[in-house]
């Protein structure tokens, strides 16, 4: 796992406090996952997505979703050719590896549904014609809060799209302040490429090897079953939930130099997979999802 260090340190020398956030995207690049990114403006969302983008020696497009924001202006579309007589694709900026759609819940209907496919088929359609996204394919979208103007919740389908989401806030006094001190250092560095395609795919293959022990299947099912039952749960995780959340058990047990999967695994990743998967009583004001994710940790019994 010596390329996997490196890259940590890499991106370390330009995000700062942000480890959580590199141990997410390696886990989303390895389980072929994507992530969403709910916080406020200028906590270094897009910088994060950059850095690691540069780091897998990827090319890195950022998207600003607006509600005009047309599917043919992303997947892109056929223009005339007035020399040519003819029509020629023209394709749009979702072809690239790191895909950053910024504040995504300003997205219409029409354009979260061409994006379901680019997410879920890794693939687009274009009047008639399907062309195959390049590999690897990550998207890491943003979203503000819910409640800032001119922003809507993302459908259901939409976000169970996502294997994880993280809800960022501003840094801690101590890290704001050591941004401060080296803002000068990260703003004139440049991000080395050090995870090759080959090192992902070598990734990928070991990660669907790491054991998953049956008594640890039937604690994510538990956990899983735990949350549908509650009755403040109007929803609960689809098993799509439970696929993401093995996957990504694997790929995490993988990056801490283990060939198998623990319990700590399980609830180090539930709030991350399981969070947007739920869908709470409306009358439920003061309960969040992170909230029932930890109370069911608690309650249901981890395997020996």
């Amino acid at each position: 796992m010596e390329v996997v260090e490196r890259a940590r340190e890499e991106f370390k020398k330009v995000l700062i406090g942000k480890e959580e956030d590199f141990n997410l995207l390696m886990t989303s690049l390895i389980i072929q996952g994507h992530i969403l990114i709910e916080g406020p403006p200028g906590i270094g969302k897009t910088m994060t997505a950059k850095t690691f983008a540069k780091i897998i020696g990827g090319e890195f497009v950022r998207i600003q979703i607006t509600p005009d924001l047309l599917p043919s202006d992303v997947v892109g579309s056929y223009v005339y050719n007035q020399k040519k007589g003819d029509f020629e694709l023209r394709r749009g900026p979702i072809f690239a590896n790191i895909v950053m759609l910024d504040e995504l819940n300003r997205a219409s209907p029409k354009l979260q549904a061409a994006l379901i496919e680019a997410m879920q088929e890794r693939q687009v359609s274009i009047e008639g014609t399907t062309l195959s996204l390049p590999k690897p394919f990550l998207v890491i979208a943003t979203q503000l809060p819910y409640g800032a103007l001119g922003t809507y919740p993302l459908s259901e389908v939409q976000i169970d799209r996502f294997a994880f989401r993280l809800e960022e806030s501003n840094p801690s006094r101590e890290v704001e302040k050591e941004i401060l001190e080296r803002i000068d250092e990260i703003e004139s560095y440049t991000p080395r490429p050090i995870i090759k395609a080959r090192d992902i795919e070598e990734l990928e293959d070991r990660a669907r090897k790491v054991y998953v022990s049956d008594e640890l299947k039937e604690y994510m099912l538990d956990v899983i079953d735990h949350l549908r039952r509650d009755g403040r749960v109007k929803a609960g995780p689809s098993p799509r939930g439970s696929i993401w959340l093995m996957k990504a058990c694997r790929a995490w047990a993988l990056l801490d130099g283990r060939d198998f999967v623990i319990p700590d695994d399980v609830k180090a990743l539930a709030r991350y997979v399981l969070g947007h998967r739920l869908i709470l009583s409306p009358e439920l004001d003061e309960v969040s999802p992170s909230v029932l994710i930890e109370e069911a940790l608690r309650k249901v019994p981890v395997p020996k």
